[in-house]
């Protein structure tokens, strides 16, 4: 796509239509399901949605890897004391996904699965079917998590589990 044409998909990207597709009750769902997930296991996994990129991301030609890699660090994923948090994060204006892992629970998983994971996730969102789809990959991290960092007992909750819309 074009620089002119992704300018005027973000310029004109609506929030209303990012909020229709996560309701207050979507977000408690995806918000129940980290914290439940996140009582296996000792990892941490976030979930953040924007809507659009603002016009200087834009002018930088920032890409929606670019722009997960910067809110995986604003948000402090990064910050957990195995290195085992997860993000996934959706640029609706450029239908658009990643899923961001920390480098401990990146190595164990491989590259492979984290490609596995999004082409899944990838068939329920093309077909606008965001709950599923999120839920779907916060499921997969489970697994992964699960199989390599399972929890002994309850440990500590490093990070929010609420979901975010920016």
């Amino acid at each position: 796509m074009n620089y002119f044409s992704r300018l005027l998909q973000h310029l004109f990207a609506s929030s209303d239509f990012t909020k229709k597709h996560f309701s207050q009750d979507v977000l408690m769902r995806i918000e129940q399901a980290i914290a439940k997930s996140e009582i296996s296991h000792s990892g941490q996994i976030r979930f953040i949605v924007e809507t659009s990129l603002s016009p200087m991301a834009l002018y930088h030609r920032q890409s929606s890897r670019e722009r997960a890699i910067e809110i995986f660090s604003l948000f402090q994923v990064w910050d957990t004391a195995e290195n085992n948090g997860v993000l996934i994060y959706l640029l609706m204006a450029d239908h658009d996904f990643e899923i961001i892992a920390d480098r401990n629970i990146h190595e164990k998983a491989g590259q492979e699965y984290w490609v596995t994971v999004c082409k899944e996730m990838e068939v329920l969102l093309k077909n606008q079917q965001f709950e599923e789809g999120v839920l779907l990959g916060i499921q997969r991290i489970h697994e992964v998590l699960r199989q390599h960092y399972p929890a002994e007992v309850i440990t500590p909750n490093e990070l929010p589990d609420q979901p975010i819309i920016i």
